[in-house]
């Protein structure tokens, strides 16, 4: 017998609380709610912390006459627990404020963090890193730059920013993507992505159509 699946939206969760739990560089916030079950029911009451840390653009620069991608390096204490080397290699990345597209996030770090150029912004994606625990959604941007023109070491003084740009081709990425070399979401989504579209992306560039 095939079981029928009840469609939820989200007129089907009950938020009955939101108390802030702390305020900092992030904020961690407890959600009390409840839910309708599959069988019809609402749950009891469900309580949550989640993490608030806002919503985020990324955005993986690619030359296409060199056929290499500007990335980064920087060292992340969220790796410490499980990376022997917490340094990570990672695309470029922000949090997008109030008022600001995410679109204006990408031309503004790789500024920041790559001191580089793009072109032929496009969209790539959007995804949830961990909707369990946060209520984070990253968009996902390709584009074109010169990457002769990435080079050094980047980053906001007053954000504590130690960045170091890194310019490697396509086959030296595919096979740090098959080591584990480059093991952060953002990163290993945006380049699978890539990979998947490259010739659909390069023919949009190359007509104009980005």
């Amino acid at each position: 017998m095939t079981a029928k699946i009840q469609r939820f939206n989200s007129q089907d969760v009950e938020i009955i609380t939101k108390e802030p739990l702390y305020e900092g560089f992030f904020d961690m916030v407890r959600y009390d709610f409840r839910h309708k079950k599959y069988d019809g029911s609402w749950t009891e009451t469900i309580s949550r912390e989640i993490f608030e840390r806002g919503h985020a653009a990324a955005v993986l620069p690619y030359d296409p006459v060199t056929r290499e991608f500007v990335l980064i390096e920087q060292v992340r204490v969220g790796a410490l627990p499980t990376s022997d080397k917490p340094w990570l290699i990672e695309i470029i990345a922000g949090i997008i404020d109030e008022g600001e597209t995410a679109e204006n996030v990408c031309l503004r770090e790789a500024q920041e963090e790559a001191g580089i150029e793009l072109t032929h912004l496009t969209k790539a994606l959007s995804y949830l890193p961990s909707p369990g625990g946060t209520t984070e959604r990253l968009h996902i941007y390709v584009a074109a730059t010169d990457s002769t023109k990435a080079d050094g070491i980047h980053g906001l003084a007053e954000e504590s920013e130690d960045i170091l740009v890194l310019r490697v081709g396509e086959e030296t990425v595919r096979k740090w993507l098959a080591d584990g070399k480059i093991d952060n979401a953002a990163s290993i989504i945006a380049l699978q992505w890539f990979f998947m579209n490259k010739q659909t992306l390069l023919q949009q560039w190359q007509h104009g159509d980005k």
